[in-house]
């Protein structure tokens, strides 16, 4: 079953019709908020709102392990994270949708394993390339189908948050390769790929990233990126559903 994980401007589906509300707790803890379980274009979908509903969780207190072991115990087999990025690419403008293929994790203090040697024995996972590539590629088939311009790769850069970067942090992450930067990438990608399922990242660019432009970077101008870039993002969802 597919899994969607929302996030900034996705705490909720309308659309779904739902069947079953998931138990928050997990072994881990609570998860940001309850797994919904419903159907979305006659295929049962599973969503649950990284920063729970209503939006109250910052990046750095989200209980990553219990949101993806919740998702697994729901049933998921796909998961698609969304996420709100910036753009360090001087050639994404808000509004753009962006499947990435590499990451870099700038985060630090965060639960980021299921093999800790307590909840797991210790283990390693092969993480070259972070992204499931069949999933990337129908993610991207189904923006195609739906009529959506999606552009194809990119390193995404995962810092702490809440604060935005500086201007020094960004040209110090653009030198390092990336693309785009986000607050929740990480470790939501590694903790899929230690429960073996499938993950994809659909990021929607909801501002230029500090000392790309100029111009300052105001909440107003990200509010507006995402009420319009979030409708942009249902129409992919449902377009990979009919996939």
């Amino acid at each position: 079953m597919l899994a969607i994980v929302g996030g900034t401007g996705l705490t909720e589906m309308p659309d779904l019709e739902i069947i079953q509300r998931h138990a928050v707790e997990t072994p881990l803890g609570a998860a940001s908020s309850g797994v919904i379980q419903g159907v979305l274009n006659d295929r049962d979908v599973l969503f649950l709102p990284r920063h729970g509903h209503p939006h109250k969780l910052p990046p750095h207190r989200v209980n990553y392990r219990a949101n993806l072991w919740a998702l697994k115990q729901a049933g998921a087999s796909r998961i698609i994270g969304v996420n709100a990025v910036g753009g360090i690419d001087p050639g994404l403008s808000p509004g753009a949708l962006v499947v990435p293929d590499q990451l870099i994790d700038y985060t630090c203090g965060r639960e980021s394993t299921y093999f800790d040697g307590r909840f797991k024995p210790l283990q390693h996972i092969d993480f070259s390339w972070p992204y499931d590539a069949e999933l990337r590629h129908t993610l991207l088939r189904a923006g195609e189908v739906a009529g959506e311009s999606m552009q194809d790769g990119g390193v995404y850069g995962c810092t702490q948050g809440p604060r935005l970067e500086t201007a020094a942090e960004i040209a110090r992450m653009a030198r390092d390769g990336c693309r785009l930067v986000g607050m929740t990438g990480m470790p939501e990608a590694s903790l899929a790929r230690e429960l073996e399922i499938p993950y994809a990242c659909l990021a929607l660019v909801v501002n230029p990233a500090a000392g790309v432009v100029e111009t300052e970077i105001t909440m107003a101008e990200i509010e507006a990126a995402l009420e319009s870039g979030i409708e942009r993002v249902k129409r992919v969802i449902r377009s990979l559903l009919a996939e």
